[in-house]
């Protein structure tokens, strides 16, 4: 529900990497059937495998982080342009009649081994096979949790890929809305199969009205303030917020 609002602002400001959600997108799709399907007739009491999650968000929330102390100066240098890039073009949005090449975000290359991109002048590449493989396990934690993939898909791709948070979070966004409505759809077209065995299949519809609500606002608002924040203090939250989350979800098991 509140994911259309900020996936227009990126789309509006040229930020969506099309090739790179066309990546994430055909991952998560059937690892979110996977998932659904682990759930219902292997995982009732997930309490282990949220254990597995935990770790895993762990590593993650601690790489974002080490990467912030860490990072080499070349890398430091890039990031700043980009910034100093993003300052530049705040308040004035890409209009329709801009060519693609005006655009933040340009294809420089895609295939199967390889997609190079430009974002404000800076290059960036990554294998979408391997991209393909992340986002697959990403959309079997989806389906098994009812959870859209962008809140683990971004971490992976800017910590495990060196990719930029503002280039990946409307391709991140994307996939996460489109996943969750195929696990909506599926969850609902399963439970009636499944009414049997005592388990909460369907959708909960005014539980996901708030949360879509809520959603819808801070979505929107986060696309149209991402730019004015730096990326170092985006990574430096989104850590800490794994890094809460992963401990969080390992200290259940006790």
């Amino acid at each position: 529900v509140g994911i259309p609002g900020g996936v227009y602002r990126y789309i509006r400001e040229g930020r969506m990497a099309w090739p790179l959600a066309l990546v994430i997108i055909s991952g998560t799709l059937p690892g979110v059937f996977i998932g659904a399907v682990l759930r219902i007739k292997y995982l009732p009491d997930p309490s282990h495998f949220r254990v597995f999650v935990g770790c895993v968000l762990l590593y993650i929330g601690i790489r974002l982080l080490y990467d912030l102390i860490s990072k080499p100066r070349s890398s430091k240098e890039k990031a700043t342009r980009i910034e100093d890039c993003f300052k530049h073009r705040r308040g004035s949005p890409i209009s329709v009649a801009e060519t693609a090449e005006g655009r933040p975000i340009r294809t420089v290359r895609f295939s199967l081994t390889n997609y190079k991109f430009e974002f404000y002048g800076e290059t960036f590449s990554f294998n979408p096979i391997l991209v393909f493989a992340m986002t697959f396990c990403v959309g079997i934690i989806s389906g098994t949790y009812g959870i859209g993939g962008g809140a683990i898909v971004a971490p992976f791709l800017i910590a495990i890929f060196a990719l930029p948070v503002y280039a990946i979070a409307g391709a991140a966004l994307l996939s996460t809305f489109l996943t969750s409505i195929v696990g909506l759809c599926f969850y609902t077209v399963i439970a009636p199969l499944y009414a049997d065995t005592g388990l909460a299949i369907a959708p909960d519809w005014p539980l996901g009205a708030l949360f879509g609500l809520g959603g819808l606002m801070g979505m929107y608002c986060g696309a149209r303030v991402q730019k004015h924040f730096p990326a170092r203090l985006i990574k430096l939250i989104l850590g800490a917020v794994i890094v809460v989350l992963s401990l969080r979800y390992i200290s259940n098991i006790f």
